[in-house]
């Protein structure tokens, strides 16, 4: 197993995050982003202290400081209020640097942060926009979030990191941050936790799935942006041409029962598999079981985690050319970008890959590029350098 280890060079500082879930609890991208910054932080002797909404009292054993400001499950208002005042409450001591991660959680808070310390804001997409598609928080209208809550927070921040070009190209145009403010930082990746260490027979046997199909894989929250349903029916059609195709679904969301009825529709009730909640303990091993996994996202990428943590464990990943995804694939294989977000396009790419006509990078070839381009270590310097700035 590899074992890199980076130890920043300057002396150790004093970091307060404001994030949004916890993530063993909550297994969105952006905790997990959050979670691995913080520990790999911490990991490196910087004194990190994370604030959020449900947060555990503590982790055991945790280098990191957690400090809950409010519950998940109270009503917006009331959650905005108690993270305002369990803030205020809780500061001891003034930080080096304030990195947050979420506005809406970030604005309650904006007027008492400390002066005199730099704030950096991570820009993971724009989230009235985000929210309006996915019809999620209505009761906040989308005027109040962008212009009142985003705007206002960005306006007291004093720089940004984005993962992507696309994502820095947003947060320019849209709200108006100059370009000397950004910071083009990719996500990064666990290489010793996602790391190709089983052979695919056996990666199937340990989940149960079936080793003599074309398993393809995709990690997805199941919402409307994130493709899944031009993904069924892109395995509609070359069903005809790789019958035994077998396309394996984790992740959970509000238009499920809705992608399970358009696969029977389709008539794939043998060839799809709904996995529902993935624990992580197990995502590795589903990368190693297929042969590709498939990112059909249709909007607000501003990254693709998946991607790295795919390429990491020696699984080629095919994406439509949405936000940030197409920056990380390019330099490496620029065959594995479809021509566009359409169903066609997601099948056409993905039936030349299977039948052998586009060529498929190697498990070592994967594992390489992912290792010298994302991991973490090398990630959270970069970050830590824009922080401390």
């Amino acid at each position: 197993m590899e074992n890199k280890k980076e130890h920043f060079a300057s002396p150790s500082a004093s970091i307060l995050t404001l994030g949004l879930g916890w993530f063993p609890q909550n297994p969105g991208g952006l905790e997990r982003y959050i979670y691995e910054l913080t520990h790999k932080l911490a990991a490196n002797q910087d004194q990190i202290e994370l604030c959020g909404v449900g947060l555990p009292d503590a982790e055991l054993n945790s280098p990191i400081k957690l400090t809950n400001l409010a519950s998940v499950d109270t009503n917006i208002c009331k959650r905005l209020w108690s993270i305002r005042q369990n803030f205020q409450k809780t500061r001891t001591n003034k930080p080096d640097a304030i990195n947050l991660h979420f506005a809406l959680y970030s604005f309650p808070i904006l007027d008492i942060l400390p002066k005199g310390v730099p704030v950096t804001f991570n820009f993971h997409g724009p989230w009235a926009s985000e929210s309006k598609q996915e019809v999620v928080n209505k009761n906040l209208s989308l005027l109040i979030k962008h212009w009142l809550i985003e705007q206002t927070t960005y306006n007291r921040c004093d720089r940004f990191i984005v993962l992507s070009k696309a994502f820095g190209s947003i947060l320019h145009q849209k709200y108006q941050v100059p370009w000397n403010k950004i910071n083009v930082i990719p996500g990064g990746v666990d290489i010793n936790w996602f790391q190709p260490n089983l052979s695919r027979q056996e990666a199937c046997r340990q989940l149960g799935w079936p080793d003599n199909r074309r398993i393809i894989f995709t990690s997805r929250r199941l919402v409307h942006r994130t493709g899944v349903d031009k993904l069924l029916q892109a395995i509609a059609i070359i069903k005809p041409r790789i019958p035994d195709i077998w396309l394996a679904i984790a992740g959970r969301g509000h238009i499920q029962a809705a992608l399970q009825q358009q696969a029977t529709e389709l008539g794939l009730d043998d060839n799809v598999k709904f996995l529902g909640f993935l624990p992580d303990e197990q995502l590795p091993i589903a990368y190693q079981a297929a042969e590709l996994t498939v990112m059909p996202s249709q909007s607000f990428e501003g990254f693709g985690l998946v991607i790295v943590e795919s390429l990491a464990c020696g699984t080629p990943v095919l994406c439509t050319p949405v936000g940030g995804m197409p920056e990380i694939l390019t330099e490496f294989s620029p065959d594995l970008i479809t021509t566009s977000t359409e169903a066609s396009a997601i099948a056409e790419k993905l039936e030349q890959m299977l039948l052998g006509n586009i060529p498929i990078p190697s498990r070592e070839a994967c594992r390489q590029y992912a290792t010298t381009h994302y991991d973490w270590n090398q990630v959270a310097q970069q970050v830590r350098n824009v922080l401390l700035t």
